[in-house]
């Protein structure tokens, strides 16, 4: 299983980011429980997010950060970053499976 990181950016005003908010909570909710991401948070200052994820293929993940009601919804884009870690602290080694 390969780790990527999503980065999210705001193509749209935040009022029209915050009416899918609670959907977009659920995507990220419904996607830890199946065990694809491990991690998210909004960027600082708030201009969009990063989703950490594990997956079996670029392509899979790409075509699952299409279905981000933020993405889907036409308020951000995302960049799928396929991540090969070369060393992970105690603290976070779980990332890596």
């Amino acid at each position: 299983m390969a780790l990527f990181i999503f980065s999210l950016r705001y193509i749209a005003p935040v009022e029209q980011v915050d009416a899918l908010l609670d959907e977009h909570v659920d995507w990220l909710r419904a996607n830890h429980a199946a065990g694809r991401f491990v991690g998210w948070g909004r960027k600082v200052p708030r201009e969009g997010g990063i989703i950490l994820a594990k997956g079996d293929s670029r392509e899979a993940m790409v075509a699952l950060a299409a279905t981000d009601p933020f993405v889907a919804g036409v308020v951000a884009e995302v960049e799928v970053i396929e991540w090969a870690p070369g060393f992970l602290d105690d603290s976070v080694a779980g990332l890596a499976g």
